[in-house]
């Protein structure tokens, strides 16, 4: 078996959810990049840290591995199915064509190909792979295939085979729940100021909602619990959710957010016995400061006489 040949069965190999997937020839040709258009779906981002290092190695061999396209539909041009991280650095480069090989495949088949084969990325962004499983469900439908995927969170297990190798089935329908957050909730959930499940129950609120959310977050410089956001759920499912509910619940105190103070026991241990319990150390501190509480109180009302 030649390079070629061997290039395009490893491509095959991870996406065995394709359907007789042949390639339209598996001869690497030059190809004009104005004659290449990027699939504008394409879940998976360009990030800059990744693109230097990919522009000196193209600049210094060129494009060792090709790219993969298909003839579109609707134009005498050819789609991106892998390689857009590289068409992006030769564009940078200035090049005037670049290596591909075409495959005769049908847009929903290059739609899966697209995803497979970005899937196991080192660094990959909730946001990614959220759109990527969307992208993908969405062509499995397309071509008459069976998926009872809901998106719910909460629900029976079902089958995800023919979206996921990886993930369970619940797992991929939270993933596609989070397509449903506004861009700035979803951005927090890249960056990790919102946890995943958080994103999730916030996924079931409607725009106008997650608008106020947002605007609260980005005011208080806080952001919700997963408590929280349950609740904000419950409200929004019933109907009653809006900007003064959303502060009431904001503003509740988070379990992790109680602020505990630690006193040396050297600096209390002579005012009590020397084998009390940590509960009547407790209740001893507690006293001690609604005593000196109220003393306070009184000096107030003295000096305001």
């Amino acid at each position: 078996m030649n390079k070629e040949d061997n290039f395009i069965n490893t491509l095959f190999e991870k996406t065995e959810k394709t359907e007789a997937v042949k390639p339209q020839t598996t001869e690497i040709i030059k190809m004009p990049m104005s004659s290449i258009v990027p699939n504008f779906k394409n879940p998976y981002k360009c990030r800059e840290e990744d693109m230097k290092p990919l522009e000196d190695s193209i600049r210094e061999n060129g494009i060792i591995q090709p790219l993969m396209v298909r003839k579109d539909d609707k134009g005498d041009v050819y789609e991106i199915i892998s390689g857009h991280r590289r068409f992006l650095a030769a564009s940078r480069l200035e090049m005037t064509e670049v290596p591909v090989v075409v495959l005769d495949i049908s847009k929903e088949e290059a739609d899966i190909i697209l995803v497979d084969s970005n899937l196991h990325r080192e660094h990959i962004l909730h946001s990614e792979k959220a759109f990527a499983y969307k992208m993908k469900m969405d062509a499995i439908k397309k071509q008459g295939k069976r998926t009872d995927l809901t998106s719910d969170q909460v629900g029976p297990k079902l089958s995800a085979k023919e979206v996921s190798d990886e993930d369970s089935a619940s797992q991929v329908k939270r993933y596609i729940r989070l397509t449903k957050l506004i861009p700035k909730l979803l951005n927090m959930v890249d960056e990790n100021k919102i946890s995943f499940s958080v994103g999730v129950e916030l996924s079931y609120l409607n725009k106008t909602e997650q608008t106020d959310l947002f605007k609260f977050i980005e005011k208080e410089l806080c952001t919700p619990s997963l408590a929280q956001a349950q609740k904000l759920k419950k409200l929004s499912q019933e109907g009653t959710l809006n900007a003064e509910e959303i502060s009431s619940i904001m503003k509740q105190p988070k379990p992790n957010q109680v602020v505990t103070v630690k006193i040396p026991e050297d600096k209390i241990s002579k005012y009590m016995k020397s084998n009390a319990t940590v509960k009547e150390k407790e209740d001893f501190l507690a006293k001690a400061v609604e005593y000196y509480g109220k003393h306070l109180l009184r000096q107030k009302d003295r000096g305001a006489r």
